[in-house]
């Protein structure tokens, strides 16, 4: 960890959310570079956010700041198609692009018709596309598929980009030390929380033989900075409104943070929660309903999982995150325009 970080140990998200432009993204983008922040994040929704489409974008209106996928999911996508896309993005962006992977959830895979992700078939993914990317021919029979004959005719001049995995819970966690470049922590884990995960990616990278200290940890971090008290309820309330709901992972989460598993049961008994069944509550709900939701959460949960308040007071609490064991922070709920100050106040320790 670095002892007295600049502003690229931060990256921030572009289109947060649901979006019907994406051309906002280039503008996001721009103005994150301008501040000199480290890296671009992109959250794929299969809407209006696909990722290579904005990531190919991104890279063409930008010089320095990295790219990152944060994240996709590998099982929409055939490997070859994963490869070329990783590599071509690489290519495009000069070697700035990372590729992460995440599990996503039950019912998408149920709804897609597509066998869901195990740890073992996203180990072997990442395996076959490092062995693309290395120039071989690849015969795989396994979790992630048959593919009798797999390669990439041509490759570019450049490394092949990073591999990081998503997690929360910890055999995910693992995974991700035994397996990937880094780990992508979800929004709202608390320090201790991050420092726990840490930890665990640490000891699975050590086991597996590999250089704990090369096995990067992206921490999220839902941050709202000298926004009004509106804003903060949309950035912060509205979006742990929906992830609280997800059966499996808001569980992951109370683990993780050590909260009291009663507490989210009490939470997840409101009425109109309980009437959504196994919907969404994020694709549902207006934004005022899950503001409103967000609402019978404990009231310390929130606040020890996210940084609101002054740009001083947020720049704090990521310095925290970074004292907790992650090497960079991906700030989440709010874009590159809201960020100047934060930036000013971080970087000043």
């Amino acid at each position: 960890m670095n002892d007295a970080p600049g502003r690229r140990a931060l990256g921030c998200y572009v289109l947060p959310g649901g979006v019907r432009d994406p051309r906002a993204a280039l503008d996001q983008a721009r103005a994150t570079e301008a501040l000199g922040l480290g890296t671009v994040w992109i959250g794929e929704r299969f809407d209006t956010k696909d990722l290579p489409s904005l990531a190919g974008a991104i890279s063409q209106v930008t010089d320095r700041v990295r790219i990152g996928a944060a994240v996709t999911v590998p099982g929409v996508r055939h490997p070859m198609v994963l490869a070329s896309m990783g590599q071509t993005l690489q290519a495009l962006s000069g070697g700035r692009f990372l590729l992460g992977f995440g599990r996503s959830a039950a019912w998408r895979w149920q709804q897609y018709g597509l066998p869901a992700p195990t740890l073992a078939s996203l180990r072997d993914t990442a395996d076959v596309l490092r062995r693309l990317w290395a120039g071989e021919t690849v015969n795989y029979r396994g979790p992630a598929g048959d593919f009798p004959e797999l390669r990439l005719p041509q490759r570019p001049d450049c490394a092949p980009p990073p591999l990081l995995l998503a997690a929360v819970g910890p055999k995910t966690l693992a995974l991700a030390g035994q397996a990937f470049d880094g780990v992508i922590l979800h929004p709202f884990l608390t320090p201790a929380a991050v420092r726990r995960s840490v930890d665990i990616v640490g000891d699975a990278a050590a086991h597996a033989g590999r250089d704990a200290g090369a096995v990067r940890c992206y921490a999220t971090v839902v941050i709202a900075p000298d926004r009004t008290d509106d804003d903060t309820a949309l950035a912060v309330g509205a979006r742990a409104a929906g992830y609280f709901q997800l059966r499996g992972l808001g569980d992951a989460l109370a683990a993780a943070n050590e909260w009291d598993p009663n507490d989210l049961a009490r939470y997840r008994a409101q009425p109109t929660l309980v009437a959504l069944g196994e919907r969404s509550a994020d694709k549902s709900l207006t934004r005022d309903e899950l503001i409103t939701l967000s609402r019978a959460m404990p009231g310390d949960w929130l606040p020890s999982a996210s940084a609101t308040g002054d740009a001083a007071a947020c720049a704090a609490r990521l310095h925290e995150y970074l004292a907790a064991g992650a090497d960079e922070l991906v700030l989440h709920g709010s874009t590159a325009e809201h960020l100047g100050g934060l930036a000013t106040a971080f970087a000043a320790g």
